[in-house]
């Protein structure tokens, strides 16, 4: 593939990934905004490497699990998930709610491991190796809250800007001021706590820092119900939660997922 058809190439998977029942070709032609010729071209290379199939003529197209099992072989190698479940399993017990694992890539925070501590009943539980809405996540904002306001904003502007998609919930940031009075307060206690800043849920998280370089490299946090988790119960769980984070942290350096990978301090 050429740059220009790299590119393509990349969106289509993107947006194949957003669809498990699969798209026609013209739907993702539109959306995408590639011509028609073009998009079919594509989609039979991707074919022919194994990244999409077609489930029979003039159909629907989708993924093949190859990306996942690529995901999932990196992170098998890299030993951060089985360095971490037992930590996740027991803060999700702690909480009763579901613990996750973010790490920090470049300029995105993806989710890759969780714990449900809820058996049963009323649960919130998402998929993973989704990225992180940095700003109305306690996920988001326990990282950002690391980073410079000039930083912090920056990457949110680059994600799309405040109140990005559907999930948003009454009580997130609505303009940049508001956004970095939460991550100041963030910043001074050490953890983030927010409540229906995505609808329906509340959440505790707290940054994860390198033992060597103590730059941020993810992010520890417990999601659940706000019916249920209420800021109350957030912060009594505080302890057990910034302990687990400093667990994950203080074996950073012998997990290379956990390396320094978030850019460097000013650069974007």
């Amino acid at each position: 593939m050429t740059t220009g058809n790299l590119d393509r190439g990349l969106a289509i998977l993107e947006i194949l990934s957003e669809s498990v029942p699969g798209l026609p070709m013209h739907i993702i032609a539109d959306r995408l905004n590639i011509p028609r010729s073009a998009t079919h071209r594509l989609l039979a290379e991707l074919i022919r490497h194994g990244y999409v199939r077609q489930e029979k003529e003039q159909g629907e197209y989708l993924l093949t699990m190859k990306l996942c099992s690529l995901g999932l072989s990196h992170l098998s190698r890299s030993g951060v998930t089985d360095a971490a479940q037992p930590i996740l399993e027991r803060l999700a017990r702690a909480s009763g709610e579901l613990a996750r694992l973010g790490i920090i890539d470049g300029e995105q925070l993806v989710w890759v491991a969780k714990a449900q501590g809820a058996p049963s009943g009323l649960r919130y539980d998402p998929d993973m190796g989704r990225e992180a809405l940095l700003s109305c996540t306690a996920s988001g904002h326990a990282w950002l809250s690391c980073l410079s306001d000039e930083e912090a904003i920056e990457l949110v502007l680059k994600q799309g800007g405040l109140n990005r998609g559907t999930t948003v919930g009454p009580k997130a940031a609505q303009t940049i001021p508001s956004l970095l009075d939460e991550l100041h307060l963030t910043r001074e206690r050490g953890y983030s706590i927010l409540t229906e800043a995505i609808v329906g849920t509340a959440a505790t998280a707290a940054p994860i820092h390198h033992a060597i370089t103590k730059q941020v490299i993810g992010v520890l946090s417990v999601s659940g119900p706000n019916a249920r988790f209420t800021e109350e119960r957030m912060r009594e769980l505080t302890p057990v939660l910034l302990n687990c984070a400093a667990e994950l942290s203080s074996i950073s350096p012998s997990l290379p997922s956990f390396a320094d990978r978030n850019r460097s301090p000013g650069v974007l």
